[in-house]
């Protein structure tokens, strides 16, 4: 069985391919013979060294994965042999075979791709968890959402859509012509440090319901002022910190432009706001919810009223090249890594 590995901190050229031993699936747990496996920030921000929940390094990383149920463990029927599954793992996804808890692993309905299905769980979860848990969205909501061409940013104009909802965007300049065509209110370059003008101007002066911001930092004060009354604002990211190369000194510029003492409780009850968070890897314990969020995910991907948007879909081998993808922004939507034969370069 191959694996690749984060041998330590750094470039995208500390990750290795390896042969390791065919795991054997516990008890309650199925083995997964891997066909894709999806490539997120946090997998950027291990490597990096900025991952306060990743695992200690060397490591395999990888929260998601595709594929075809092979094996059982104890308490699991033998009639799931041979079921197409997307799956969720607290890391380890970047594997030819990947061991999970039953629950964790989600049948596909006829005619959901193993492409779409790796691309599912961790941005539409998070997606999800935002729009339909935390905040609420309605038909007639302005939902501000930035990087809106990344994964999660694709996932969550899809769900604010899908609920009647208006999409304003922020995103790099050549991702701009895209984001119109995708029919988004407004659009503006997610390296502009003041928009919240610009948020109000085209929402009628009223500002926006909620504002999914994923940088820290600096960011969040902007996105809270683009709210209007009784908005949501939602963090579920720290991906400022990775700019520059990263590092140590990225993290603490990053905390230190962090609004600690601007969004107590006095302002959010004066300003009729709210701020939560979304950090998808501290809700393992989730696993009864987390089931009931995929098969509403997987129904809508079935029917056609969500689909996924794969930017580039690079061979195992490849792990740092699609790392490196992610890490400068240049994506449109979902990374995958491919562990099929014949997938090599």
């Amino acid at each position: 069985m191959r694996e690749v590995v984060t041998t330590g901190r750094g470039g995208p050229d500390v990750l290795s391919v390896r042969a390791a031993a065919t795991p054997v699936p516990d008890a309650g747990e199925v083995r997964i013979r891997t066909a894709l496996a999806g490539v997120n920030f946090a997998d950027v921000m291990v490597r990096l060294g900025l991952y306060p929940d990743g695992p200690d390094l060397p490591a395999v990383v990888g929260y998601e994965v595709s594929g075809t149920i092979d094996a059982v463990g104890d308490g699991v029927p033998d009639a799931r042999i041979g079921e197409r599954v997307a799956a969720v793992c607290d890391f380890g996804g970047y594997r030819d075979e990947v061991c999970v808890p039953a629950i964790q692993a989600y049948p596909l309905p006829d005619g959901v791709s193993l492409e779409a299905a790796a691309a599912l769980p961790v941005n539409y979860l998070t997606a999800y968890l935002m729009l339909w848990i935390l905040t609420r969205v309605q038909p007639g909501d302005h939902v501000l959402v930035h990087s809106a061409a990344g994964g999660v940013g694709q996932a969550a104009s899809q769900l604010v859509r899908l609920a009647g909802g208006e999409v304003v965007a922020s995103g790099s300049p050549g991702k701009h012509d895209l984001l119109r065509e995708q029919g988004c209110l407004l659009v503006v370059d997610s390296r502009q440090r003041r928009f919240a003008d610009q948020v109000r101007a085209a929402t009628g002066g009223r500002g926006c319901d909620i504002a999914l911001e994923p940088r820290h930092g600096r960011w969040i004060m902007e996105s809270y002022r683009s709210l209007a009354p009784g908005g949501r604002l939602v963090l579920h990211g720290f991906s400022s910190a990775a700019e520059g190369g990263g590092g140590t000194l990225g993290a603490l510029r990053t905390l230190a432009r962090v609004p600690w003492l601007q969004l107590n409780p006095v302002r959010l009850m004066n300003d009729n706001r709210s701020v939560g968070g979304v950090n998808l890897g501290r809700l393992w314990g989730e696993r009864d919810r987390f089931a009931g969020w995929m098969q509403q995910l997987l129904s809508w991907l079935a029917e056609g009223r969500i689909a996924p948007r794969i930017d580039r879909i690079y061979p195992a081998d490849q792990a740092g090249e699609a790392q490196s993808r992610l890490e400068r922004r240049a994506n449109v939507g979902k990374v995958l890594l491919d562990f099929r034969e014949g997938a090599g370069s």
